[in-house]
């Protein structure tokens, strides 16, 4: 399959809902302005194009679920946002244009990442009348999935510890902590919920997981060498952040060179516990390979 058009084609979809749902007037509108300008700044829509690619797997029609994916790019867009502000990373440039707190303030750009997580939760809450066949039962499971990946016990749990870990002495158990919690579980957490949708049963959602969780650390491993080798024209950040702010990645605690086995590592373990799933599964497949490739 050609992956670089059903990526484009589903990241249509997705920004096609996101246009819609600020067509309505949000007041104030700088407020509209601040949360548009981040999620229009470039993404690629991984996180909601595995939602996608997963329901698909499982035999549903993506389509029926777009504004529960989107709900995910808003929840990542918010992370993105407030990573950059002074107190955390204190970057200047995102996706090749400069951060939200530099064009609207460091205030603003917290209310825009806090309305951000706050609206996604309400889509959550708010569209299943676009796909009635999906049960309460499903949607409750779907809430709780993605608050469990974007809290405590996740993303936030993840940064945390990020935090903390800077300019110590680099350790294994800490630094999985930080990857499988910051990046994996909400990548993990989107490739789940196209199973609890789809209501796929244990045995494959099982599956689901381990595919989420191999691909999660992947792409984190990617990213830290991308910091360390790639330049930032092409980054669309500033190359070399992390190892400006002596933060913990697994090019400093083992390489570039094992990271990059432990990453093909991870998307062939990824890719074969998919054996007994279709050819519907073939785009998991292909992102899968997408993340090992991917330069920016």
């Amino acid at each position: 399959m050609d992956i670089e058009t059903y990526l484009r084609e589903k990241k249509e979809l997705i920004d096609s809902f996101i246009h819609t749902y600020f067509g309505a007037p949000i007041a104030p509108d700088i407020l509209c302005d601040t949360m548009t300008y981040s999620l229009f700044a470039g993404g690629k829509r991984i996180r909601p194009i595995l939602a996608i690619a997963s329901y698909e797997a499982c035999g549903g029609n993506g389509k029926e679920i777009v504004p529960f994916a989107s709900a995910l790019e808003f929840i990542h867009t918010y992370s993105l946002i407030h990573d950059d502000l002074p107190a955390m990373d204190n970057d200047d440039l995102r996706r090749g244009k400069p951060t939200n707190h530099k064009v609207f303030g460091e205030g603003m750009a917290i209310l825009a990442g806090d309305a951000l997580l706050t609206e996604a939760f309400y889509i959550l809450s708010n569209y299943r009348h676009r796909s009635p066949h999906i049960s309460p039962q499903s949607m409750l499971s779907l809430i709780r999935e993605i608050a469990m990946a974007a809290g405590t016990h996740g993303m936030v749990g993840g940064q945390a510890q990020d935090l903390l870990s800077e300019n110590t002495k680099p350790d294994a158990d800490t630094l999985s902590f930080i990857h499988n919690h910051k990046t994996s579980a909400l990548i993990t957490a989107s490739v789940r919920i196209g199973g609890i949708l789809s209501n796929c049963g244990d045995e494959i959602l099982a599956k689901l997981t381990h595919y989420g969780l191999s691909v999660g650390l992947a792409f984190q491993i990617v990213d830290d060498v991308l910091d360390m080798e790639g330049k930032t024209e092409l980054l669309g950040k500033t190359a070399g952040s992390d190892k400006r702010k002596e933060k913990m990645t697994f090019p400093v605690l083992y390489g570039i060179d094992h990271s990059l086995k432990k990453a093909g590592g991870l998307v062939h373990s990824a890719i074969n516990v998919l054996q007994s799933f279709t050819e519907k599964a073939d785009p998991l497949r292909e992102i899968a390979l997408y993340i090992l490739r991917r330069r920016n």
